[in-house]
């Protein structure tokens, strides 16, 4: 007892100096903010208050019935410049429109680490949320949309990183707006449970290390999830579909695992363009144009597991040499014509994903009319007896007769809206 004593009375007052600051309607909020101590707690109660309000100091801010905090169309709606705020509760709104300016809804200053922003709804703003050079920050459960009448260039994003390290950006619904998620120079964070939908990009990502992306759905954009020039990064149990160009954009990555994602209904489902030792396993890819459109020497990657079907083009392959994919366990590909003689699940030939028949139904896509017809199916043949025409391919040399993922079949017909 004599040792819980001083661990009691230190809590004691700790407390005794956290008060709460009420904030009535009709009441000044920003003076109830500057008359707050640090370690303060200010509540606010439904209404609307008009501003551009400012923390400067160590507080939570919290809405008690959902009050709004309007910028009244200008500058940045509520900013912090303080380390330890906590933001909850609240409906924030109707920021500037100055893409120079960079006017948001919360702009998170340079230094404002441990920011805490939890189920509030950004709404009508030009960025929603901008963080910048603060650590360790937290968002979560928000609502974010953006000035859907806008033209996608002169929208904001839903939640801008720059220069951070340490972010959970957690169980977010954003959409309408830039770029729901854009990520530049932002280390070890993590991006979970998020919804990313009707923006250009779901996240546009670039230039940041040792990451987790898990369990997010992006879909209805133009692209799913862009990563771009990054390395170190997790990947996986994502959901990427009806997105107008791709669904997850591999880019100038290293050193990665990219695992047990669904991909589906987009135009194309991987774009991988110079990439190298990633591992791209137990994925599911269905039912997009193009299942993966691979480039720029994209080699020495590691591709097992993967499911491919229905995809109306498997693999969109440039390059001077084979790739070879599935050497240890395989891929299942919806459209291999091999057989299993000894019903070991494993195909007894290699599947090639580039034969003459794909060059060329790439070069005239009406031949695809004839895809069933004996003519079609013998030039197959033909192309694989005489290597003198064949063209270099991904070669899986251990292709698996049925798919991993035994519920492809729910995410067929998941396009995007019009096409």
């Amino acid at each position: 007892m004599r040792t819980l004593l001083p661990l009691l009375l230190a809590g004691l007052l700790t407390s005794a100096h956290a008060t709460t600051v009420r904030v009535a309607p009709g009441a000044s909020l920003q003076q109830a903010i500057r008359v707050a101590k640090p370690g303060d707690v200010v509540e606010i109660e439904r209404a609307v208050h008009t501003g551009n309000f400012l923390i400067d100091k160590p507080l939570t801010l919290r809405g008690v019935g959902r009050p709004s905090l309007s910028g009244a169309q200008k500058g940045d709606t509520l900013r912090v410049t303080a380390t330890d705020v906590t933001i909850e509760g609240l409906i924030v709104r109707d920021s500037g429109d100055s893409l120079n300016e960079q006017n948001a809804g919360i702009y998170i200053y340079p230094g404002a680490h441990r920011a805490v922003v939890r189920n509030c709804d950004l709404s009508y703003n030009l960025f929603g949320l901008w963080i910048e050079k603060a650590n360790d920050v937290v968002i979560e459960g928000n609502l974010i949309t953006g000035k859907r009448e806008y033209n996608s260039s002169q929208r904001g994003n839903g939640i801008q990183l720059y220069n951070t390290t340490g972010a959970r950006i957690t169980g977010n619904n954003i959409s309408f707006v830039r770029d729901a998620l854009y990520v530049d120079v932002s280390h070890r964070a993590v991006f979970k449970g998020n919804k990313l939908h009707h923006s250009r990009y779901g996240t546009h990502y670039m230039n940041s290390y040792y990451n987790l992306w898990e369990d997010n759905d992006s879909y209805y954009n133009r692209g799913g999830l862009a990563l771009m020039e990054v390395r170190d990064q997790l990947v996986r149990n994502n959901r990427a579909w009806g997105n107008s160009d791709h669904g997850i954009m591999l880019r100038t990555m290293q050193d990665s695992v990219v695992e047990g994602n669904v991909i589906a209904g987009n135009n194309r489902g991987f774009f991988i363009y110079d990439v190298e030792y990633v591992t791209i396993k137990g994925n599911l890819l269905v039912d997009n144009h193009v299942g993966v459109h691979l480039s720029a020497g994209s080699t020495r990657n590691k591709v097992e597991g993967n499911d491919f079907v229905a995809n109306r083009e498997q693999v969109r392959y440039v390059g001077a040499r084979d790739e070879r994919w599935g050497t240890e366990s395989g891929n299942h590909w919806s459209n291999y014509l091999g057989w299993d003689r000894d019903g070991n699940g494993v195909g007894d030939v290699p599947y090639e994903a580039n034969d003459m028949v794909d060059r060329l139904t790439w070069r005239y896509p009406s031949i695809k009319l004839l895809m069933a017809s004996p003519a079609v199916q013998a030039l197959r043949l033909v192309s694989q007896q005489f290597p003198v025409l064949r063209v270099p391919s991904v070669v899986d040399p251990k292709p698996r007769m049925q798919p991993g993922n035994k519920q492809w079949s729910q995410w067929r017909d998941k396009h995007y809206p019009g096409q």
